[in-house]
């Protein structure tokens, strides 16, 4: 399947956002080692026969639009005097776009929905290591033989997480779609608005979580290869599931504690982790309205917070799977304002000495309530949205929650999950899945 990849082009705002060069300061958050990486996704849009337009034009011509307020993404990450990143405005900056084109029609590849990760990866931008500071969003629109098109976005992580690009991308689509102007007005504040205490302090222990080594690079642990691999949920055997769960330890479970917990066990079981070893539950909390004052809607840096559950491999592997499921629902009892302050603080005291969340992160996150739907460019929202981000949360095997596609036929039962796994893990994870479909042996 072939991807013909055309000249990229650079892509300006559409009048000056600014003068003259200059500095934004990032927060906490968004200088965590962890977000270091670009995250990469690709939605898919059908073909609709009410527009002729080109998709690759009006999408430019929305963005340069819209890099007047969001400018930021023009910029470039350096390193300040005292190692943390900063962002650099320089006038007469862009972002690059890239058009490509395929011979076949989205619906040859099922609209994306568990398509070829080999094709899927041509969809999205991959910046090299060495241009990563420098091209902190890079688009790709292909158009496919139907009418329909991908829009591939690499976003790098420190910018913003995915609630705050859903921002940037819903402003776009809104103005492609006619809007003169973006209503909700994006906020900068970051320091002001998330940066430490006066003294800073850490009156959560948040340092039970998380590890200070200031010679570990985060996500470069991994030398095994990592593959992907997909589990079909249907809800009849998911009501199941949480209802065996509820009785054998008197405690309603959510799907994300429920799943969580049997996709984990089955993880580390398959990993073949040693017993003594700590392994760990990770997943993001959005701070957004639980800081006080809560985050303006239109705060668009990082707004999420690190949660973890942690226990040994051998006991993790030994306990009942309600207990781990319980495991995770009691680690949500930490989602206070104090935490999200410590955790702040404590990346203000110990940022120089590296702090990291160790080995064997297991980071789960759930993408089928993000309003993905809502970002159209004027012919209709996406049917298939798909991550290719392998590292998540200090994890180099994450795992996401995932609606099916709206094109799909015969899958409107339940979602999927998409999750990594090292090559050499993938036969027993396949076993352990295997003996969770038999609702019996939970």
């Amino acid at each position: 399947m072939d991807v013909k990849i055309s000249e990229a082009t650079t892509i300006y705002p559409s009048q000056p956002p600014f003068s003259d060069d200059h500095i934004l300061p990032l927060s906490h958050l968004d200088t965590d080692r962890n977000m270091n990486v670009p995250f990469r996704y690709v939605r898919a849009y059908a073909h609709a026969t009410n527009n002729q337009a080109d998709p690759f034009d009006v999408i430019t011509k929305a963005l340069s639009t819209t890099l007047i307020k969001y400018y930021p993404f023009t910029g470039s990450l350096h390193r300040s005097s005292i190692g943390r990143f900063e962002l650099h405005c320089t006038v007469g900056n862009g972002v690059t776009v890239i058009p490509a084109t395929v011979d076949f029609p989205l619906s040859s590849v099922n609209y994306l929905d568990d398509a070829d990760e080999k094709f899927i990866e041509l969809l999205v931008p991959n910046p090299e290591k060495k241009t990563l500071l420098t091209n902190l969003l890079i688009l790709q629109v292909t158009r496919f033989s139907c009418g329909g098109y991908t829009l591939g976005a690499s976003v790098h992580h420190v910018l913003c997480d995915g609630l705050g690009a859903t921002l940037f991308f819903n402003a776009m689509a809104k103005i492609a779609r006619g809007v003169s102007e973006v209503k909700v007005e994006p906020v900068w504040d970051r320091l002001k608005l998330l940066g430490p205490r006066e003294p800073a302090r850490t009156e959560f222990p948040v340092d039970e979580f998380l590890s200070l080594d200031k010679d570990f690079v985060p996500y470069s642990e991994m030398n095994d290869e990592v593959v992907r691999e997909f589990f079909h949920v249907k809800d009849e055997w998911l009501d199941r599931v949480k209802k065996l769960l509820q009785e054998k330890s008197g405690s309603s479970f959510t799907t994300f504690e429920a799943l969580g917990a049997i996709l984990w066990q089955a993880r580390v079981k398959a990993s073949e982790a040693p017993r003594d070893e700590e392994v760990k539950f990770a997943y993001a909390l959005n701070i957004r309205r639980l800081v006080k004052p809560p985050l303006p809607a239109g705060y668009w840096g990082n707004g999420c917070v690190p949660m973890y559950a942690k226990i040994t491999a051998g006991d993790l592997i030994d306990r009942p799977i309600w207990e781990t499921a319980a495991l995770i629902k009691n680690s949500k009892r930490n989602a206070t304002t104090e935490y999200v302050h410590s955790f702040i603080d404590f990346q203000e005291l110990n940022y120089s000495k590296g702090i990291n969340a160790g080995k064997r992160v297991s980071a789960f996150t759930d993408w089928r309530h993000l309003g993905h739907s809502t970002v159209d460019f004027g012919w209709g929202g996406p049917v298939t949205v798909i991550p290719l981000s392998r590292n998540l949360l200090g994890s180099c095997e994450p795992c996401f929650f995932l609606p099916y596609s709206e094109a799909s036929q015969g899958k409107k039962d339940g979602f999927k999950v998409l999750l990594y796994l090292r090559k050499n893990s993938v036969v027993g994870f396949r076993k352990e899945m295997e003996k969770f479909s038999n609702i019996e042996y939970v």
